[in-house]
C-alpha cells in the first residue's frame, strides 16, 4: 500500500499525463485564463463594497452608489461567466484526456499474452478501466485547475489586504497558520484514507464480477450463505473505508469554520476599536471589505483540502492506470512475413513449454501435419492437449524448439496475418451479448449478410438460427445466455467457417449436448475439416476414426503417433485409452 500512496502530487506523473493534454492545449490555456480572471473578479466585489460604504453610503453620494452598483453588477457578470466557462471546459479536457487514456489503454489491454490474464483479475482490470480513468478526469475538472483558482485568488486577496490596511491583514495572517496546519493533518489522514477506499473498492469489484460470472457454480453447489457471509464482510470494509473519509471531514471543516469565525471576530473588534479611537468613519469600509476578503481566503483553504484530496485521488488512480501502460507483458509482434494464402503445412519440433518458468509442460513435443491432413489429439486431462492449440495461435511463447506453419516459424509472420488464417473453436464458447449475425461477423465488413446465410446453409445450421426470433437479428444476451450449448457450438463453428481459414483448431464439446445438436455438430465438422488443415481435440470416436493422424499425448509428451488401426495393433497407451473411454460407445 505504501508504494501506491506515493506523493500527493506528483509531478513526474502529472507531466505524463500533460502529454495527453497537448492536443487539447487550446482550452488548456483558456481554463488557465478563466482560472487568472476569476481571481481578478472574486477580490473586486469586496473592493468595491468597500467603495460603496466610505464613498457613497457614508457620504450620501446617491450617483456614486448608483455607478458604483452597476460596476458590482458588471463584476458579478463576468465572475459568472467566468465560473461558467471555467467549469464546462475543465470538465470537457478532462473527459477528453480520459477518452484517449482509456483507449489508449483497452488498446495496450488487447495486445497482452494470455499469461497476464491468467494472473490478474479481471473486476481490477474493469475498475481500472472504468472508476480510476474518472478519477484521473477529475484531476483536471475538480482537482488541478480548482486548486490553481484558489491560489491565484488567496494571492490576490492576501495582496489586496496588506495594500489595503497592513495592521488588519496581520491579524488574519496570524490565525492562518493554524488553519494551514489543520489542513496538513488533514491531507495526510485523507491520503492513506483514500488508499484504502481505492484497495476496497477494487476488491468489492473483483468479488461481484467473479460470483455472477460464477452465479450458477454458487446456486448449484448452495454456497449463496457462504458468498453472502464473504460479501458482508467485503462490504462492511469498504463501508468502514468510506466512514473513515467521513470522520475526517467532520473534524476538519467544523475546525475551518471555528477559525474563520474568531478571525471575523478579531477583524470586527480590532477595526472597531481603531474606529471608535480615531472616530474616522471611513475604516466602515474597510472592515466590510476585511470580512469579505478574510471569508474569501479562508474559503479556498478549505476547498484545496477538498480537491487536494480529489487531486490525491486521481494520482493515485494515474500511478494504477501508468503501471498496466507500463507492463511489457505483450507477444512480440517483429515478424514481416504476410501471406495471402497458407496451406496449413504444420511442423513443431522439440518444442518446450510451461506457464510457470519452474513447471514445464510440453516435454519436446514434435510432430509434422501435412496440409489439409486432419490430426486428432488425444490423452487424459492435462496431457498438454490445448496447450498445443494455444501455442500455435501465439497466445503465449515457446521456452525452446520452432513451431513452423509452412515451412516459416511463426515468430516471422505478422501476427495479425498469422492469426488471420487459424480459426479455433473452443469447448468453452464466448458470445457476446449482441445478434446472431454479429456474433458470427464479428462486425467484419467484408462478410455480408448473404455470406453468413450461404456459409450456415452448408453446414447445415440456416434452419436453426432461421428458427429463432428474429433469425440473424437475434439479441442472444451476455455470454449467449439465450442459447443452448449445442446451440453456442454451432454458432462458434459458423463464426469459424465464414473465416474461411487455412488452419481449423477444435475442441470438440458434444459431450453435453442433446442429439439434434450433436448430429448437427457432426455435419458441421465433416464440412468445416473439408479441405483444410485441422487439429482435432477429439471426444468422439468418430471424429478419431477418420483422422489421417492421432496424436496420444501423455503427461506433456507425445507416447503414440499413427491412424486409428495402427495404434490399436501397438496395443499401447490408445488401446488402454480406446478400451475405457471409446469401446462403450463404439458398442452403443
Amino acid at each position: 500500500m505504501d508504494k501506491d500512496i506515493g506523493t500527493a502530487f506528483d509531478f513526474r506523473l502529472f507531466k505524463r499525463l500533460l502529454r495527453h493534454v497537448r492536443p487539447y492545449m487550446p482550452t488548456f490555456y483558456g481554463v488557465a485564463l478563466a482560472a487568472i480572471l476569476l481571481s481578478a473578479f472574486a477580490v473586486l466585489s469586496p473592493i468595491l463594497l468597500g467603495e460603496i460604504v466610505d464613498n457613497a453610503i457614508t457620504t450620501k453620494n446617491s450617483s456614486m452608489l448608483l455607478k458604483l452598483i452597476l460596476a458590482m453588477l458588471g463584476v458579478l457578470l463576468g465572475e459568472v461567466i467566468c465560473q461558467l466557462l471555467f467549469n464546462y471546459y475543465a470538465n470537457w479536457l478532462g473527459e477528453s484526456v480520459i477518452k484517449d487514456i482509456r483507449v489508449r489503454l483497452f488498446q495496450h489491454l488487447m495486445s497482452f499474452k494470455m499469461k497476464y490474464y491468467d494472473n490478474s483479475s479481471i473486476g481490477l482490470l474493469v475498475t481500472r478501466a472504468v472508476t480510476d480513468m474518472q478519477r484521473i478526469g477529475e484531476i483536471f475538472s475538480e482537482g488541478f485547475f480548482v486548486i490553481v483558482s484558489d491560489l491565484l485568488k488567496m494571492v490576490v486577496v492576501a495582496s489586496v489586504m496588506v495594500y489595503t490596511n497592513w495592521k488588519l491583514a496581520l491579524i488574519v495572517f496570524a490565525i492562518l497558520p493554524l488553519l494551514l496546519y489543520a489542513t496538513r493533518l488533514f491531507q495526510k489522514a485523507m491520503k492513506v484514507a483514500f488508499i484504502e477506499v481505492r484497495a476496497q473498492v477494487s476488491n468489492l469489484n473483483s468479488f461481484v464480477q467473479e460470483r455472477i460470472t460464477g452465479m450458477k457454480i454458487v446456486q448449484l453447489f448452495t454456497r449463496e450463505e457462504i458468498e453472502k457471509e464473504k460479501f458482508r464482510e467485503i462490504n462492511e470494509k469498504h463501508k468502514n473505508a468510506w466512514l473513515k473519509t467521513v470522520w475526517y471531514n467532520s473534524i476538519f471543516f467544523p475546525i475551518a469554520e471555528i477559525v474563520s469565525s474568531i478571525t471575523v471576530g478579531l477583524i470586527v473588534w480590532y477595526g472597531g476599536l481603531q474606529n471608535v479611537a480615531n472616530i474616522n468613519e471611513e475604516e466602515y469600509g474597510t472592515i466590510f471589505m476585511f470580512i469579505l476578503l478574510s471569508s474569501m481566503l479562508f474559503r479556498p483553504l478549505r476547498q484545496i483540502a477538498d480537491k487536494f484530496n480529489t487531486l490525491q485521488m486521481g494520482m493515485v488512480a494515474a500511478n494504477r492506470v501508468f503501471k498496466i501502460l507500463d507492463t511489457n507483458s505483450h507477444i512480440e509482434d517483429i515478424g514481416t512475413t504476410e501471406k495471402e494464402n497458407i496451406k496449413g503445412d504444420i511442423e513443431f519440433s522439440d518444442v518446450r513449454f510451461g506457464y510457470l518458468e519452474d513447471e514445464e509442460v510440453l516435454h519436446g513435443i514434435s510432430f509434422h501435419v501435412n496440409a489439409g491432413e486432419t490430426v486428432a489429439i488425444v490423452g487424459a486431462t492435462g496431457a498438454g492437449k490445448s496447450t498445443i492449440v494455444n501455442l500455435l495461435n501465439r497466445f503465449y511463447e515457446i521456452n525452446s524448439g520452432s513451431i513452423k506453419v509452412d515451412g516459416i516459424d511463426i515468430k516471422d509472420y505478422k501476427l495479425s496475418s498469422l492469426r488471420s488464417k487459424i480459426a479455433v473453436v473452443l469447448q468453452d464458447v464466448f458470445l457476446f451479448a449482441d445478434t446472431i449475425a454479429n456474433n458470427i461477423s464479428l462486425k467484419n465488413d467484408d462478410i455480408t449478410e448473404v455470406n453468413l446465410e450461404q456459409a450456415a446453409k452448408q453446414i447445415g445450421v440456416h434452419n436453426f438460427i432461421m428458427s429463432l426470433p428474429g433469425g440473424y437479428n437475434f439479441n442472444i444476451k451476455e455470454r449467449g445466455g439465450m442459447l443452448s450449448s449445442g446451440q453456442r457450438q454451432l454458432i462458434a463453428f459458423l463464426r469459424a467457417y465464414v473465416s474461411n481459414p487455412s488452419i481449423l483448431i477444435l475442441d470438440e464439446a458434444t459431450s453435453s449436448v442433446d442429439t439434434y445438436s450433436e448430429q448437427l455438430i457432426q455435419l458441421a465438422t465433416e464440412k468445416i475439416t473439408e479441405g483444410r488443415t485441422s487439429i482435432i481435440i477429439a471426444h468422439r470416436l468418430a471424429t478419431i476414426k477418420k483422422a489421417d493422424k492421432i496424436l496420444v499425448m501423455d503427461d506433456g509428451r507425445i507416447v503414440e503417433m499413427g491412424t486409428h488401426k495402427e495404434l490399436l495393433k501397438q496395443k499401447g497407451y490408445y488401446q488402454n485409452l480406446y478400451e475405457a473411454q471409446f469401446l462403450t460407445e463404439e458398442v452403443l
